[in-house]
């Protein structure tokens, strides 16, 4: 699929990390974007400086979603490109000091994570079947996922997100199919550690031993190369209901 005006997109997640990345390479390249966040405030002042639309959003709430992408409609039309970046990853393991994992926290982070991931998708790849086919292909949109390593190597303390991660790469495939017949494409991206707020906050102890996991290049990853695949996705046609991971060869350990 070829960007530009005729492609609108939305991003959820889209106002930090990973998410705010992919935000601005569409809106570099012209793409009417619209950011779909649950933080408001930094939501909008990121949309207004890179001149997207914002909408408040939470992504576990479906009627929240069906609100937002309502409201980003109105402003660009019928998004073609269907980013979902939102998530959350607080760590507990399934027993800790002698107490049971709190199954409120699990069912949270697996209702932030993929059912956030289903709603958005489901329901914007219900607005793009009723648009017109796009290019030679009769493609009319593509939904990007975003899964993690630990969908393959979930670590010590990771049962939730693990969890979660482990359902966005499950989705994958019979989400392609299902959407195939309307000419959309599915994939997801498992990132393995990249430099988003969550892992620059840690200390330069922690974060030089998660450096040393990967194999080369032996870095954090850059945000903007995890923008770079999204991009490379959207505009290969032959990518679809595959996961991709971007991790320099990492392969976790247990801690």
């Amino acid at each position: 699929m070829n960007l530009g005006t005729n492609t609108p997109a939305i991003v959820t997640g889209g106002s930090s990390g990973l998410g705010a990345a992919v935000a601005r390479m569409l809106a570099s390249a012209g793409i009417p974007v619209g950011i779909l966040d649950l933080n408001a405030e930094a939501g909008a002042a990121f949309a207004k400086e890179i001149g997207a639309s914002f909408a408040r959003c939470d992504v576990a709430d479906s009627l929240s979603v069906t609100a937002a992408l309502e409201q980003v409609r109105s402003l660009h039309g019928q998004e073609r490109i269907c980013i979902n970046c939102a998530g959350i990853a607080p760590a507990a393991r399934t027993v800790s000091k002698g107490l049971p994992h709190d199954p409120g926290l699990f069912a949270k982070v697996v209702s932030v994570n993929l059912v956030g991931s289903f709603n958005v998708a489901s329901q914007s790849a219900a607005g793009m079947s009723g648009g017109e086919p796009i290019g030679d292909d009769g493609e009319r949109g593509v939904i990007i996922n975003t899964a993690s390593i630990a969908a393959f190597e979930g670590q010590i303390g990771q049962i939730a997100y693990a969890a979660s991660k482990a359902g966005i790469v499950g989705m994958t495939l019979p989400m392609a199919r299902d959407l195939a017949k309307s000419g959309i494409r599915v994939a997801a991206i498992a990132p393995g550690i990249f430099a988003t707020q969550m892992v620059s906050g840690f200390s330069a102890e922690v974060q030089e031993a998660l450096v040393q996991t990967a194999e080369f290049p032996r870095r954090l990853g850059r945000p903007e190369e995890f923008a770079s695949l999204v991009r490379h996705i959207v505009e290969n046609p032959m990518i679809n209901g595959e996961i991709i991971r971007l991790d320099a060869a990492v392969r976790m350990g247990s801690k």
